[in-house]
């Protein structure tokens, strides 16, 4: 009597992947091929986001209390060289591997069914639909495989270089930026802020020409290469046309990230991380982020929580480091995104974006500047017809339908969706984002710009100078949930540290055709409202 047949592999929960629906495929793979994989391991559960709130823990307590263990490691690595992969990395504190090998040998240890695809938006990549399988004794302890699929998942969060309009008021500076948001007096010293970046360079002459046009000391800046090259202007030149466009154009974003950040903390130290586009990409920064432990790290990029491309395990591995930072008192602050209510989709429902949908981050909104006669007011950002594909642009903003309303997020925002979760609501707070943009500079040129990716770096350049100021106790705490807890006087936090946005909506046409309003007090629209420096700093001193 024959034997049963044993089970070599089993199906991996979560890893599942759509197919492509504007993709066609191409050809086949070469089996030869090196690459490498980031594996993600199991660990203790993570405090939930109504957990360790206001608590910071050292990294030596995260990876005490939450890394992966040593044990697992070691079994995937043994399990793994049997199909001839090799381990190039461990970090246990964020539960990564990195594995090198073959597409033939992923092909036998993953079983991915990997081809070369085709889409009009994103050319050639790698890609793969359906489930992933791993080798069964390693059922448990690897919780994702990122990186055999390079499909983008992510978009820039930012209005187009050609949107900034001509206006009646000139572009912010530094300075005015102070001015308007009650900057605390400081400039960075002793603060790491980390920039987030999937594509482009750093062109160090731009931004020595932008400090030394606003007076301000160029401050240390490291451009880190993770995934993706870490580019110089001379080098991007010397890239082939289509290439050279696309890195050019992603510089526009790169850029504008450094330079409001090194504006208003000249002597920070900033550091600008490079990776892809991909799931892998996505892990793989804000593993290094974390090995840094910056006061705040500022992203400008993200696509619809729920679109078909996220894979569930590699959602829940970036949310997952997003709350390894927060436990590190890392605040993450993230775009809303540029395309009002729909954020680019075209189902007929309103949609937010990730991260910034995650309760581990700092969602940041976006607002605009509107005079009649000799008055200037804030309200949120909307530009006809509330989205860019249509030339015109809004913030992000709504009711998540994938992460649960934190607890300590008690606000009252209804979706705009019918049958929807009681969810997280976005944006946490705003600043701007639309007229009359930022005065920039790009490849020399004078370069006004915009978008939700320019308030995320204004809020962690104010981050940065409010931490410096406040009691060593007080230092390099998670914001987010603090915002909506009680200040001394009774009221919430994020109603006494900002000025409120009562006008305005983000409406995205024609999907969903409709939007959030701003009203006196929280909406999903601005969140809290626009910052005020200088009690951001006096509250947090005290709370």
């Amino acid at each position: 009597m024959a034997g049963k047949k044993q089970t070599t592999h089993v199906l991996l929960p979560g890893s599942k992947r759509a197919k492509d629906p504007n993709a066609k495929k191409v050809g086949a793979v070469d089996p030869n091929k090196r690459i490498d994989v980031t594996i993600d391991l199991a660990g203790p559960a993570l405090p939930g986001p109504d957990e360790a709130v206001g608590r910071t823990l050292t990294p030596e307590e995260l990876t005490a209390t939450y890394g992966a263990s040593q044990a697992d490691a070691d079994k995937v690595a043994k399990t793994l060289k049997k199909f001839g992969l090799k381990v190039e990395e461990v970090l246990l504190a964020t539960r990564s591997m990195r594995v090198s090998g073959t597409i033939a040998q992923m092909e036998r240890a993953f079983k991915p069914g990997l081809v070369l695809m085709h889409s009009p938006t994103q050319g050639q990549y790698r890609g793969r639909q359906g489930t992933l399988e791993i080798p069964a004794e390693l059922k448990g302890i690897v919780k994702g495989v990122l990186g055999l699929d390079t499909r983008e998942m992510a978009r820039r969060k930012r209005a187009a270089a050609t949107a900034a309009k001509a206006s009646s008021l000139a572009p912010l500076t530094p300075a005015d930026l102070e001015q308007r948001y009650k900057f605390p007096p400081g400039d960075g010293t002793g603060q790491t802020i980390a920039i987030a970046e999937f594509g482009g360079g750093y062109f160090a002459a731009d931004a020595a020409a932008y400090c030394t046009k606003f007076g301000r000391p160029v401050p240390t800046i490291q451009a880190v290469a993770v995934d993706a090259p870490a580019y110089t202007y001379q080098q991007i030149l010397a890239l082939p046309p289509n290439l050279r466009k696309e890195q050019l154009d992603n510089s526009v974003e790169v850029m504008m990230d450094v330079q409001i950040v090194a504006g208003l903390c000249p002597k920070a130290n900033i550091l600008v991380y490079f990776s892809t586009f991909d799931q892998q990409g996505w892990v793989d920064l804000l593993d290094k982020v974390i090995a840094a432990r910056p006061v705040t790290l500022s992203v400008s990029w993200g696509l619809p929580e729920d679109d078909s491309s996220w894979s569930a395990n590699a959602r829940n591995a970036i949310d997952n480091r997003l709350n390894a930072a927060r436990l590190l008192g890392i605040t993450t602050c993230i775009a809303a995104g540029d395309d009002g209510s729909g954020d680019e989709e075209t189902d007929g429902r309103a949609h937010v974006d990730f991260p910034g949908s995650s309760p581990n981050t700092l969602c940041v909104g976006g607002t605009m500047l509107k005079k009649s006669k000799s008055k200037v007011s804030e309200v949120v950002w909307w530009d006809k017809p509330g989205t860019r594909s249509g030339g015109g642009g809004a913030t992000g903003g709504g009711v998540s339908v994938i992460y649960p309303r934190p607890k300590w997020q008690t606000v009252k925002v209804k979706s705009l969706n019918s049958k929807s979760i009681d969810g997280r609501v976005v944006p946490d707070i705003s600043a701007l984002a639309g007229e009359p943009y930022y005065d920039l500079i790009f490849t020399g040129q004078d370069s006004p710009n915009g978008g939700t990716s320019a308030s995320a770096p204004l809020w962690a350049a104010l981050i940065a100078r409010v931490n410096a100021q406040l009691p060593a106790t007080k230092q390099q705490r998670f914001l987010t949930p603090l915002l909506y807890g009680n200040a001394p006087n009774g009221k919430p936090v994020g109603k006494n540290v900002t000025r409120d946005v009562t006008s305005g909506n983000n409406a995205s046409h024609p999907d969903p055709g409709k939007g959030y309003h701003a009203a006196a007090g929280f909406d999903a629209a601005s969140g809290w409202g626009v910052p005020d420096g200088g009690k951001l700093l006096s509250t947090l001193t005290v709370i």
